[in-house]
């Protein structure tokens, strides 16, 4: 499966059954996980099955509201639930948290087992009507919101694709100073998104700093303050997206080392430089980038000394972190 996300061309009254949606969603997940605590507390074995049916016999009659918005909303909130202890319980996830209004408000919505036909660039979802996106694709659809955005998040069916490779290898070092350096000499450099607006940041928060918690002009700087991290987050995550995939297009084999990034954060001097570079992203994406496009990614021990170690002749010396040109006697 491959997944994009686009933003939504909304008017208010589509904006407000969104949100609706969303608080329907948060409402049921909040209920289905104070209910699967007090179960276990009184020893049984709660399930999303059992979930469901408690709820659809006994608490929905209860809140009339609930029949003007869909039944799916729900369900997927039990079944995400559901996920979210599984993963606990593999070692995979913390314990699950009760979901906060404003605070990645988001809902999962389908066209009962039917898949949504997305073309061109009006569409219609299941209970929000006509609305328009950029991808023309069916999909399995998921609505959230982002800095007072919404946005639709779609998975499809992909198949990889093999292309012929214009390189047959090529090694990567990530940094500091610059994101990339590649072993043919090409060096990528670091867009240093935070430190962009890291002032005009600061700025903002420092002007929120007395106002009232809940109040209007509060929301209005919260949400001023999350479209600049939202930039920033677009701004790192596209040049990020350029790299991997020029990575994994042209070249057969592609060599990265395996980085410690949690250990390397703990370094307080270079932790937000090294936050601003998204290692961790990097790595992630070309994976995934790598079977699409029918390359190869090695992963080389964090353990090999990669930069003491003469490429010509193999003779390895140990070398001061100021020194940058490796000189082979």
């Amino acid at each position: 499966m491959k997944s994009i996300r686009t933003k939504l061309k909304l008017n208010n009254k589509q904006k407000t059954l969104l949100a609706q949606h969303a608080g329907y969603s948060r409402w049921c997940y909040n209920w289905g996980l104070s209910l699967w605590k007090a179960a276990y507390r009184d020893g049984y074995k709660p399930n999303t099955r059992k979930l469901r049916e408690v709820f659809t016999n006994h608490t929905k009659p209860l809140y009339p509201w609930m029949k003007n918005l869909s039944s799916r909303v729900y369900q997927y909130a039990f079944i995400h639930l559901g996920e979210a202890f599984k993963r606990f319980f593999k070692g995979l996830g913390k314990y699950p948290k009760f979901k906060k209004k404003g605070r990645s408000d988001s809902f999962t919505i389908d066209n009962c087992g039917k898949p949504i036909e997305l073309n061109g660039w009006s569409h219609k979802l299941p209970f929000i009507g006509i609305v328009k996106t950029y991808e023309p694709i069916e999909a399995r659809t998921k609505k959230s919101r982002l800095a007072g955005d919404w946005y639709l998040s779609c998975s499809y069916e992909f198949h990889p694709t093999t292309i012929p490779q214009k390189t047959d290898v090529i090694g990567v070092d990530l940094g500091v100073k610059t994101l990339a350096t590649l072993s043919d000499g090409k060096v990528v450099t670091s867009v240093r998104a935070y430190r962009q607006f890291e002032a005009k940041l600061s700025r903002e928060q420092y002007l929120n700093r007395h106002k009232e918690v809940g109040s209007a002009n509060w929301k209005k700087a919260q949400q001023k303050i999350a479209r600049l991290h939202r930039k920033v987050a677009n701004i790192r995550k596209d040049a990020l997206h350029k790299l991997t995939t020029y990575l994994a297009k042209n070249h057969g084999r592609v060599s990265i080392e395996d980085l410690n990034v949690s250990g390397m954060l703990r370094n307080r001097k270079l932790a937000k430089s090294i936050a601003d570079q998204g290692f961790y992203e990097f790595r992630r994406q070309l994976e995934y980038k790598c079977k699409w496009y029918g390359s190869k990614l090695v992963v080389v021990d964090r353990f090999f000394p990669s930069s003491k170690t003469c490429s010509n002749c193999g003779h390895v010396q140990d070398m001061a972190l100021h020194l940058r040109t490796y000189d082979c006697p």
